[in-house]
């Protein structure tokens, strides 16, 4: 009874600690009740839904009209990927839209990829109709594919009778440089700029004037770079212009600039980089003029991220107390056990199977990975006959890893186990019928509740708990039916996960219970970080990337360098408790199974 009163409180500071991050996460996003954050949903003029966060400071009225910015994800990314742009830009006065691209987040799906790239010139348009905006001064903003919709949109521009927009800033994603062999100037007389990441995965790579390719961080001195510093015309025998430097020029009567910001950063990190939202507030304060200059140093998403991933933490943990809470009352009281489980002992060949089951998993499971990556469509926006390839790409690498550990255990009962008296009912291995259905009832209650309660800070402060490219945030219906088309995929190995981290390797290795999960913990991320090194120690250290023909795929792994320890830290709290493995492994195969599939891009079926 203590311990669940224990795990009753818990859940209460988790679920207060929740609301709290939420409501700074609402204080952050409105200036502290000087910004207006609303939910909108428009019919772009393809007939598809688009869904977007609006920000309006309260000085932008009729009578004073305020400049406003678009500013837009990337490829498998959401809305709420730019906070760091919505929140500083709208507390120095603009009205700031931040969408997400059809075919993600709330956004519609649809079957024309090329509708990604259209739609944040609707949400120009969007902007260009409201009163309390000055459409003569409306920007775009866009990271990675953002950027290139930010292309699309002036090309669109180019073509209506009534241009509308004035500033564009690429973020991580190249300008157009030249057509039909020769440099151009798409742009015109608007103002222009490029945030260049020095060791960008994707952009910014050139050819020197020997026609040999050049790498991201020698950008600047290079050709196209310098034509567009030049504004499109050919750069040789001109003047070597810098980065961080604004250059003007009379376009057709009109004073326009351009200007490159370079900083040593990757692509994904661009949002979510102090220096990159400072070129983003100095861009627009010189392009639009800002209502409210405020210093561009001087920002507050930091304390937003800080937030969030407190709210981030105390989900996890309402997920695990809630499930220690519920296994206690009656109806679910056979699903666990009242007794906490014990730390089995290990002799000389117990030690070495353990030592040597994990190692080999991980091996196999960082070797296998880019050839599973490359051989299922785990990149492609074609007809893949699956709504999602990163969801594909990923689930399938999981299965292929769970399958590996079953194998693995399987091994090792027969081989040593079995031989050693390791009973299968006394471990837990052994489930009923009835007390299998009740343990996937009381997950998908878990699941529910703590999704549901997400919802509510959703819908109430408009807060979801994220840090850098993890993300848990509210979704759709039509993300839970897309989920399972994967939830087989990543059950196989969350749910072998949690049985090996409990029934076959909770022992004494280790000395203490925190050192032994620390280790499996250790083992289970292990192919994250060695891929993640080999792909970029070259990269950075100023040569290539190992596979630059994989480097979507690489950064996928960033999230899961949490999610992997995070896996086996949960199944061990839950299983010491309840002496069921199946539980905390189905809990974490339907969250992991939930995130990646609300997070990406998604095609219509």
């Amino acid at each position: 009874m203590n311990g669940t009163k224990k795990w009753a409180r818990i859940l209460c500071i988790s679920v207060v600690v929740m609301l709290i991050s939420s409501l700074v996460t609402m204080g952050i996003q409105t200036d502290f009740g000087k910004v207006t954050v609303k939910e909108i949903n428009w019919e772009t003029e393809n007939g598809h839904s688009m869904n977007g966060w609006l920000f309006i400071p309260h000085a932008a009225t009729a009578e004073n009209p305020a400049p406003a910015v678009v500013v837009s994800h990337g490829m498998y990314n959401n809305k709420g990927m730019q906070d760091l742009n919505f929140v500083e830009l709208a507390r120095r006065g603009y009205v700031v839209l931040a969408q997400d691209m059809p075919n993600h987040g709330d956004s519609e799906n649809t079957a024309n990829i090329g509708a990604v790239l259209m739609g944040m010139y609707e949400s120009v348009k969007v902007l260009s109709r409201m009163n309390n905006v000055d459409s003569t001064r409306i920007g775009v903003t866009g990271h990675s594919l953002g950027g290139m919709s930010c292309n699309m949109s002036v090309s669109l521009d180019n073509m209506a009778p009534q241009p509308l927009v004035a500033a564009v800033l690429l973020n991580s994603a190249d300008a157009t440089y030249s057509a039909e062999g020769g440099f151009v100037n798409i742009y015109g007389a608007r103002d222009v700029g490029i945030v260049a990441g020095q060791y960008d995965e994707w952009f910014f790579g050139d050819t020197d004037a020997s026609g040999n390719p050049t790498l991201p961080k020698d950008f600047v001195v290079n050709k196209n770079a310098q034509s567009f510093l030049h504004f499109g015309t050919d750069p040789a025998g001109q003047d070597v212009r810098e980065a961080n430097t604004v250059y003007h020029e009379d376009i057709d009567g009109t004073d326009a600039m351009r200007v490159i910001y370079s900083h040593p950063i990757i692509h994904p990190w661009s949002h979510f980089s102090q220096r990159s939202t400072v070129a983003t507030i100095s861009f627009f304060e010189e392009a639009l003029g800002a209502p409210n200059p405020i210093p561009a140093g001087s920002q507050i998403w930091q304390w937003k991220v800080v937030a969030n991933t407190v709210g981030l933490v105390a989900f996890f943990v309402f997920m695990v107390s809630l499930t220690l809470v519920l296994v206690k009352k009656p109806f679910f009281a056979e699903v666990g056990t009242d007794e906490l489980v014990q730390p089995r002992p290990a002799d000389g060949k117990g030690k070495i199977w353990f030592f040597a089951s994990i190692l080999i998993c991980a091996i196999i499971c960082t070797i296998v990975y880019l050839p599973i990556m490359n051989t299922v469509p785990s990149n492609s926006t074609a007809d893949i006959g699956w709504p999602q390839s990163q969801a594909l790409g990923i689930g399938t690498w999981s299965a292929v890893c769970g399958l590996v550990g079953i194998i693995s255990m399987l091994i090792s009962y027969f081989a040593y186990g079995k031989k050693n008296g390791m009973d299968p009912a006394a471990v837990g291995l052994k489930i009923s019928l009835r007390k299998a259905l009740k343990t996937i009832l009381l997950a998908l209650i878990v699941i529910v509740s703590a999704f549901g309660f997400l919802a509510i800070m959703d819908y109430l402060f408009m807060a979801d708990f994220r840090i850098w490219v993890l993300a848990v945030r509210a979704f759709n219906a039509e993300k839970i039916g897309v989920s399972l088309w994967y939830v087989l995929f990543f059950l196989v190995y969350y749910v072998g996960n949690s049985v090996a981290a409990g029934c076959f390797n909770f022992n004494d290795v280790g000395g203490r219970s925190w050192v032994n999960t620390l280790i499996l913990a250790v083992a289970a991320v292990l192919p994250a970080p060695i891929l993640l090194l080999i792909q970029y120690v070259p990269f950075i250290s100023g040569g290539n990337m190992t596979w630059p023909a994989n480097n979507m795929q690489c950064v996928w792994l960033f999230p899961m360098l949490v999610i992997l320890p995070l896996a086996v830290v949960i199944s061990r709290i839950i299983y010491r408790r309840t002496k069921n493995p199946y539980l905390p492994g189905l809990i974490m195969g339907i969250f992991v199974t939930l995130i990646t599939c609300s997070n990406s891009l998604t095609l219509a079926m």
